[in-house]
């Protein structure tokens, strides 16, 4: 199952579309105005499902994951000098490949592939392909890379 990860043009705060491959709106992203990133995730219907909310008092960045109101773990950067790495504890995933072009996977514990990420290029507003094996996963992949997102927006 592919998804289009894309950032709406004109926006206060993040919002973002996220598409199947027929081009039909499966999830939508909006950025809440409080301490920090707080990204609320809605289904097509309009429902909210989901939250990825940034720890504000964290000496290095700290991403909490919630599926309605359950709290279901964090991604937080650790310290490195020439590449981001992440310590994730979220469904015993972790990630490989090149944070700062956009071109990774995310794999679970065994080392199965969940998930493929990438950029494309040559777009108005930031666009993502999520490639995800099994379509269960697409809402906990899509929450995963909406806290790395964040991460790499608090940098610049």
């Amino acid at each position: 199952m592919k998804l289009l990860f894309k950032q709406r043009f004109f926006s206060w705060f993040d919002s973002y579309d996220i598409y199947d491959e027929e081009g039909n709106v499966v999830y939508t992203v909006k950025g809440q105005l409080s301490w920090g990133h707080c990204l609320k995730i809605f289904d097509k219907n309009g429902t909210e499902i989901g939250m990825v909310k940034e720890v504000v008092f964290s000496f290095l960045p700290k991403f909490e994951i919630y599926i309605g109101n359950t709290y279901r773990g964090c991604i937080h950067k650790e310290f490195s000098f020439f590449t981001p790495r992440y310590n994730i504890d979220y469904n015993g995933w972790h990630v490989e490949g090149n944070f700062l072009e956009w071109d990774y996977k995310i794999l679970s514990q065994s080392g199965n592939h969940v998930a493929a990420i990438s950029k494309q290029l040559l777009n108005w507003t930031d666009t993502y392909v999520i490639d995800v094996s099994n379509p269960q996963d697409a809402l906990n992949a899509l929450m995963l890379v909406l806290a790395i997102d964040a991460e790499k927006c608090s940098r610049n």
